[in-house]
């Protein structure tokens, strides 16, 4: 994964310094290392973020006016919008992929790929398996996550008009099967210096444009026990308006599901070295002026897990300041506050009292205080 990036000026050094702060030998692991040692997440996550931000280094990100990442490639993303040091997203990464790793020992789980079928009847149908729909990618493809014996179930009786395909993971990632890993990020990134956004950064948990690096970081801490929804991402990338799509390596996955969900957007994939040079014209092309013309005015709180939502007695239009409490989600196994992230105004509630609801579904919609102002 590595060995063409060190042919780079400094890349060698570079990764001395990640592998320092990371505690892992990433030189080694990612030139020598074999398949299986490649696919422990602990190994992974940070070899994943490392070449990210080699070639992210050699490119121009004063012209990038959106930036999102898929899964740990959020912390990329964040990196490349300024919210964080690439050394601290390497090394959170390193921290992520061992606390998760440990998490996948306690309970054997796993993840299988649903393609194709109707979207609502995969869900219902992996919900009712007792799995979660941990990644919705859009473009006809949803990753159920869980205990091995509910996958098998989803295996033995699929989705009408789909296909199941176990895929080579560690664990149930973004699933509640994940929440001790969650607890030990979030203790850790308490004491990580951040920045607000500088380009617009989507998030992971419902394609909303985060405002700021406070934001950041407990979005980030949240997505280890929240699925993916890629689909909203890409919806948030269609209604910006987007002039083109560049995917930093491992490159390939992203701007294919791209090309089904948003085929009017011209892409390109980072893969090597040798892309380099046309990486640069593509951004000089298809981004001229580094900005989009439009932020989301309003953002969705979501779900942190499966179970019914409570709401607190806050009454719609009520001024809410980062950290306010919103309600909590009272599951099986215990209960997850819901809070603010931002200083805003509670503009609706989108679930009541009662409702069940899975990780990811919208809660409430709010209005960062910026835009309240402006309004």
């Amino acid at each position: 994964m590595l060995r063409p990036w060190l042919d780079l000026p400094g890349a060698v050094s570079r990764v001395r310094l990640l592998s320092a702060l990371s505690g892992l030998d990433l030189l080694r692991l990612g030139t020598e290392a074999d398949a299986a040692e490649i696919r422990d997440t602990a190994v992974a996550q940070p070899l994943i973020v490392t070449v990210g931000l080699l070639a992210a280094a050699e490119l121009s990100t004063e012209d990038i006016g959106v930036t999102a990442g898929h899964s740990v490639g959020e912390l990329t993303a964040a990196a490349v919008a300024g919210v964080l040091p690439p050394e601290i997203a390497v090394a959170l990464a390193a921290f992520r992929g061992r606390a998760m790793a440990a998490a996948c020992v306690q309970v054997p789980t796993g993840m299988s790929a649903v393609l194709g079928g109707d979207p609502a009847d995969v869900v219902a149908r992996i919900e009712e398996c007792g799995a979660t729909p941990a990644n919705r990618n859009g473009a006809g493809q949803i990753v159920a996550a869980g205990t091995l014996e509910a996958l098998q179930r989803l295996a033995d009786n699929p989705p009408a008009g789909a296909r199941v395909r176990p895929l080579p993971v560690a664990g149930a990632f973004h699933t509640e099967y994940m929440a001790a890993a969650q607890s030990t990020l979030a203790e850790l990134v308490e004491g990580v210096t951040h920045a607000d956004p500088g380009p617009t950064l989507l998030s992971n948990a419902d394609g909303a444009a985060i405002g700021t690096g406070r934001e950041v970081l407990k979005r980030l801490v949240g997505q280890i026990v929240s699925p993916v929804r890629w689909d909203l991402c890409q919806a948030t990338l269609r209604d910006l308006g987007v002039a083109g799509i560049i995917e930093l390596p491992p490159a390939g996955t992203l701007v294919g599901l791209a090309k089904r969900e948003l085929p009017d957007v011209p892409r390109f994939a980072l893969r090597s070295p040798d892309d380099l040079a046309g990486a640069r014209a593509f951004i000089t092309e298809h981004s001229p002026s580094g900005h989009v013309g439009h932020v989301p005015d309003w953002r969705v709180v979501v779900a942190p897990a499966r179970g019914t939502f409570h709401p607190v007695d806050l009454t719609e239009g009520a001024n809410t300041s980062a950290g306010t409490p919103l309600g909590e989600v009272r599951g099986r196994r215990d209960n997850q506050h819901v809070s603010a992230g931002y200083d805003g105004v509670l503009v609706e509630w989108l679930a009541q009292d009662g409702d069940p609801v899975d990780a990811g579904d919208p809660l409430a919609r709010l209005i960062p205080e910026t835009h309240a102002e402006a309004n």
